[in-house]
């Protein structure tokens, strides 16, 4: 027998959520040009952050549908973003086609967080050389709404107009 066909209408009602509107937004614009871009027909693929991708192991596997277009060898790689450029090695020729340990420092020096998102576009791939240009997009929640919310929760969802 079902336990909730025998309850009280009343108790079967869940409160209605109380929406919070966020009016007149204005977040922060002056990101630098190379900060976000829409992505061209170039071979991309994305990834969220994840635990293996930070310390202490700081390992970025690459995505098959990836690994299929680029070299089966060890080959140099530039990752290009906000206008700067990290010098790393893909290791296609190895079991997991991986970035190498210098990955670490492109980590590191973007300031990367678990959940934050990021997005690599294959600008250039020969047997010599493989370039991406990297979006990340931030997991965070803005810093331009937190002063305007109260509690957040799904009961109370923030409604941005």
């Amino acid at each position: 027998m079902d336990p909730l066909a025998s309850a009280p209408e009343a108790e079967l009602k869940m409160p209605l959520p109380q929406v919070q509107h966020v009016e007149n937004l204005q977040m922060d614009t002056h990101a630098e040009d190379d900060d976000y871009w829409p992505l061209s027909k170039k071979p991309n693929f994305h990834t969220f952050v994840l635990k293996t991708h930070l310390k202490p192991l700081y390992q970025m596997v690459l995505p098959t549908k990836m690994q299929s277009v680029l070299p089966q060898a060890t080959v140099p790689v530039i990752l290009s973003c906000r206008g700067k450029k990290w010098e790393t090695s893909y290791y296609g020729d190895r079991s997991n086609k991986r970035f190498d340990f210098h990955w670490k420092t492109f980590a590191i020096d973007n300031n990367l967080n678990y959940g934050d998102g990021l997005v690599f576009e294959l600008q250039e791939c020969s047997s010599g050389k493989v370039e991406f240009r990297v979006q990340i997009l931030r997991g965070d929640f803005p810093p331009e709404l937190l002063a305007r919310v109260n509690g957040a929760t799904s009961i109370s969802p923030i409604v941005i107009d």
